[in-house]
């Protein structure tokens, strides 16, 4: 009997904690309630400004706006598009951009996004920028961080309820949260991130910076430049869980004809 209502009770937290990811339709499991995400975002994300310099280059801070609020517009038009509107109603949207060497960006729930300024010299530009800021905006808006905060959740604390997790095991939940956001991680919120949501990001982001306006082919030459910052041998593809760089490149190249679609200059 005890098994029976396991088994059911296991069942209602799947059917009701599922989501579709927008453009690719894949569904997801994502278990933790859209509001705490949004809560422990603006935590922790008023926290990482408080302990970082941001940046006094009003050219540079500029360019992260102006670039950063294309991308949103075009995530506001695809929504609104398709009829989708309520699932960005508590985004409130704000792009900073921070003093430091590491080459690295991200977007956390509700829209918080930053960028490090040693991602601009790779970035080299506007076009760039936007390749960086579309990826990591992509798996805000695929909900990727609750998808891994749930693993995470569900494989770090066994049969402790998420709800008690959230609220009691702060420690572990602010180090896993800023694990998955790759707060702090070289290479930014592409290392935390598995191989499938690394992939959706790109899909996703190919289609939000073209509708911005930047054309898709940048993307290419960015994740060139970005896979010649790496330093050693490359993880072979079978040990990583993330795309080889060949691998995304030419994942890219086959999604640039369906983004073009949506590319006006």
């Amino acid at each position: 009997m005890l098994f029976r209502h396991l088994v059911v009770a296991s069942s209602l937290i799947f059917l009701t904690a599922c989501s579709t990811v927008p453009i690719t339709g894949r569904s997801q499991l994502n278990l933790i309630p859209g509001s705490s995400m949004l809560s422990m975002s603006l935590q922790q994300y008023d926290q990482f400004l408080k302990e970082h310099k941001v940046s006094t280059n009003q050219e540079q801070t500029q360019m992260v706006k102006r670039v950063g609020t294309r991308v949103q517009h075009a995530v506001e038009r695809y929504f609104a598009s398709s009829g989708l509107s309520d699932h960005l109603a508590n985004y409130k949207w704000e792009f900073n951009l921070v003093e430091d060497t590491q080459v690295n960006a991200w977007c956390m729930p509700g829209g918080k996004v930053v960028v490090y300024t040693g991602i601009l010299p790779v970035a080299k530009g506007e076009a760039g920028l936007a390749v960086v800021l579309g990826h990591e905006i992509a798996h805000a808006i695929a909900e990727h961080g609750n998808e891994r905060m749930s693993q995470g959740l569900m494989a770090q604390m066994g049969g402790v309820a998420l709800s008690t997790a959230l609220s009691t095991q702060t420690a572990a939940t602010q180090q896993l949260w800023m694990s998955v956001y790759g707060v702090g991680a070289q290479y930014g919120a592409i290392l935390p991130y598995g191989r499938m949501q690394e992939s959706e990001a790109d899909h996703l982001g190919l289609i939000f910076m073209a509708m911005a306006g930047y054309d898709p082919n940048e993307a290419i030459t960015f994740w060139q430049r970005m896979a010649s910052q790496k330093s050693g041998q490359a993880t072979p593809e079978f040990l990583s869980t993330h795309p080889s760089d060949t691998t995304r490149i030419e994942n890219i190249k086959r999604l640039i004809p369906e983004a073009m679609k949506q590319y006006k200059r």
